[in-house]
Formats: C-alpha cells, structure tokens, sequence
C-alpha cells in the first residue's frame, strides 16, 4: 500500500494522525488476513494443513484486537460507540444507532 493511506499531504500531518492512519492501515490488513485463512480452511482436505492454518488465524484475531484496542484508546469517542455495540445482544443495528446517539 506504500503511503497510499494519506489522503492530505503527509508533510503536513502531524505525527500522531500519520500513527493513528499506520494503525488504520494495519487492521485493514489483519483483518485481510483473517478472511484469507478464513477462506483457505473452506476449501483445504488436509485436516492437518487446515489445523495450522486455524492456528495462524488466531494469531491474526489477537493482532487484529490489539490494533482495534489501540484504536480506542486512541479515539475515546470510538471506544463510546464501540461500547454500545461489541457484546450485546439485542439487534445489531438498533444497538449502534443508541451508541451513536448516545455519543452525540
């Protein structure tokens, strides 16, 4: 992707919004990742190739989290909406209509 992820001169960002978009960057790519294995183990016969891959896409889901954690704390209105919605169980776009509300 290279700096394609800069929609304003990067010059003339400050340091802390080209960090926050490198992190954006990275969990576009975990999560590339994550649907990539996700795929591969849909069609892979081998039991065994299959379990590695499985174990790999773990390894994605904790730096897909981690990112997404940084993200949060990085952005606390984010983390307000976020609130409202991951682990819930009422109907999803309900939810994060309230959270959104909510952070207005």
């Amino acid at each position: 992707m290279g700096f394609d992820q800069y929609h304003e001169p990067a010059d003339e960002l400050p340091a802390e919004t080209r960090t926050f978009a490198r992190m954006i960057v990275s969990l576009g790519e975990e999560a590339d990742a994550i649907n990539w294995y996700e795929q591969r183990m849909a069609v892979e016969k081998d039991k065994k190739a299959r379990a590695i891959m499985q174990d790999a896409q773990k390894e994605e889901f904790k730096h897909f989290a981690m990112d997404l954690e940084w993200l949060l704390r990085t952005k606390p209105v984010w983390r307000e909406i976020a609130r409202g919605v991951l682990f819930t169980e009422g109907d999803i776009v309900k939810e994060g209509d309230a959270a959104e509300e909510k952070a207005d």
